[in-house]
Order: C-alpha cells, then structure tokens, then sequence
C-alpha cells in the first residue's frame, strides 16, 4: 500500500475516526484504526464494536492495500509532522513508513484483514437533517442522558417519528428533555433508542452547516449516520423506552415568565457558593411580580431578586442548581415560561408550540419564614 496526502487532511480524519478507538480493549486490534487504499478512495476506519466510524481522506492511493496501526501511535506521530505532503507506504510484513520532509518513521503495523468489519447497512427511506439541527437537537437533549451504565435505557435517547414530527427525548430520574422538530416531509412512524456516547460524538464531527445535510438510516440493531465524507454506525439500545407522556402535564398553579439571560446569571452567581461536594439547592421564592432566588452554604450565602411576569399562586421551590442552568443554557429564546404546581411537584420549562420541554423535579426543603 502507499498513499500520499496533506498532514492537514489526513489530521482532520484521524481526529474524526478516533472517536470510535477504544482506549483500552482486551481485543488489541480493536486500538488500531484502519488505512484502507482502494479504487474507491482512502479511508479511515475505527470500531469499538459500538461504534464505527468510516471517514475518506484526500490524497492520492498510488499502490492499494490495508493496514492496521496504533491508533494512538499514529495520531500522535501525524500530529507532530510538519505541514505538507505525507507519504505512507506498507510493504508485505505490514511494516510502515511515513514520511514527511526530513522526519521519516517507520512502524509495524498489523494486517487489515483481523480487523471487525463495519456492520452492512441498508441505505433506503433516509430521514434527512440539516446538521446545523441534528447538532442543535443533540446539544439541546444529551445533557440529562444518565451515566449509570445500570440501566441501559436512560444512557440513550429516543427518537420518534410520527408522520412529520421528529421527537427527541433524554432523562436521568432527575429531569427529562424533550425536542420536536417538524420535518420538510412525512415518514414511516418507529421509535428507536440511541446511545448517548454515539449522538455526543456524531454532534463533534458534524459541520452544523444549515445547508449541508445527514442522512440517517435505522435498521432493528443499528443506526447510521452519513454527512459529508463521513459515515458513523452505532448499535442501538434494545428495550422500550419510559413512557413519558404519562409523565408530562399542562396542569399548574404558577406560571412565570422571565428573561431568561438574567436568570441563568442569578443562579450561575450563586452556585460560586456551592462546594462540588455539596448538594445544596438554590431556593426560589416566588410571589408579587417577583422571583427570589437564594442560597445558603458553608462558604456563605446570597440572594438576589428578579422581576417577572406571574399568573397564579405563590410558591416556595427548591431545585439542584445544575439541573435549572442546563435546560437553560440551550434555551435559545429572550423569554422562558416557567410552569409550576406545588414545592413537591415537577416544574416545566416549556415554549407555546412545545418544541421544548424540560422537566426538573425539585428539591425538598425545609421552608423557613423570612
């Protein structure tokens, strides 16, 4: 095999497909990424065995052929080369040389062929985005995914389709996040559940470009994602997601209105009092046109008042501060609608067409009068 390209565009796809290289494997093979030189192009292949990703390069495929090489090794060594043309060659024994201006290395690589193909996708009835909304529906729902590798369903998200509707929904036990989108035509309904690791890495990769598009396609055990030179293939999460509608409500007794920006300060403000180990919850006062926010911890205490727009009763709430600034940091409208019904029950954050929905369950609190 022997291939020449940019250091620059061959930086770009090495970054790209990393994020499908594990950092440790009991499978060694599976810490290698793929060079593949063929009539079709050069590519860049990865695969954990939950997610792959195929990315082309740019260059010139003089001689073809496979070879597998350190990931990590070989990002680190185009990392330091200099900026200009890289050439690549392996002979038989699957020994690799690259070389770039005066640097010239040579490394063992391994044979292409132990390698765990991508899985076979069929390419029919895409559903098509623009990334700049597939990356802003994934920036705007992967933050309350949870973490807790217990229960598979919470680690991913859902999408469902209903006609032209796309719905993307995460939750953690603490909150849930909900995005619809309409789309530009009418699909076949189905629900599938995907990785949070996967949309989280999908979202680094994608342009975000309003013009350029993503072609996604499901199959019962994998969804693939295609855009520009790239194509990423996750396993999906087997199971039925939570029912959460049964947990949504238009019922309330409070609704506030606020400017959004001034309450995301508030509480950003007084979370510099809260200790990474503390699990204080900021308290929200709400009544005459007015919201209260305050907070009390070892390092000392704050408060601060804003101006609202209020319909209904006063209420006394506590949240987990960290819960509140998400759903509001991507939360792009001036005002949000703030709908409440008691101290013990959820709050909803939520826009009049319900393209957005968070839900945060409070805190309990002892409430002290003033």
């Amino acid at each position: 095999m022997k291939i020449k390209c940019l250091k620059s565009d061959l930086l770009n796809s090495v970054n790209i497909v990393l994020k499908a290289v594990p950092a440790k494997s009991t499978m060694p093979i599976l810490e290698c990424l793929i060079i593949d030189a063929s009539s079709n192009g050069i590519k860049l292949i990865a695969n954990d065995m939950e997610i792959g990703i195929e990315t082309f390069v740019k260059g010139d495929m003089i001689e073809e052929g496979t070879i597998a090489l350190n990931a990590k090794v070989f990002s680190e060594i185009v990392r330091r080369l200099p900026e200009n043309e890289v050439s690549i060659t392996a002979d038989d024994n699957f020994i690799t040389e690259i070389i770039c201006e005066k640097a010239k290395f040579s490394i063992v690589g391994r044979s292409g062929e132990e390698f765990p193909v991508l899985p076979e996708i069929e390419k029919e009835n895409p559903l098509i985005l623009s990334q700049f909304a597939l990356k802003e529906i994934i920036r705007q729902t992967v933050f309350s995914i949870s973490d807790n590798e217990n229960n598979k369903i919470m680690s991913g998200e859902l999408f469902e389709i209903k006609k032209d509707t796309l719905r993307v929904a995460s939750l953690d036990g603490h909150r849930i996040s909900i995005r619809k989108i309409r789309l530009s035509k009418e699909y076949e309904d189905s629900k599938v559940i995907i990785p949070g690791k996967t949309l989280s890495e999908v979202s680094k990769i994608l342009s975000g470009e309003a013009s350029s598009f993503a072609n996604i396609y499901f199959t019962e055990k994998h969804a693939l994602f295609e855009f520009d030179e790239t194509v990423v293939v996750s396993r999906l999460i087997e199971g039925e997601y939570f029912r959460i509608d049964q947990m949504l409500s238009s019922d309330y007794e409070t609704k506030v209105t606020i400017n959004k920006k001034e309450l995301l300060s508030c509480i950003e403000r007084a979370s510099l009092l809260i200790r990474e180990t503390d699990k204080k919850p900021i308290i929200i006062s709400i009544g005459d046109n007015n919201l209260q926010l305050s907070i009390n911890t070892a390092l000392g205490s704050m408060k601060e008042e804003i101006d609202i727009e209020l319909e209904g009763k006063d209420i006394v709430i506590g949240f987990n501060p960290k819960y509140v600034m998400d759903a509001l940091r991507v939360i792009d409208d001036e005002t949000v609608d703030i709908y409440l019904i008691n101290s013990k029950t959820p709050c909803f954050l939520r826009d009049k067409d319900q393209s957005y929905i968070y839900l945060i369950l409070p805190v309990n609190i002892q409430v002290n009068a003033d």
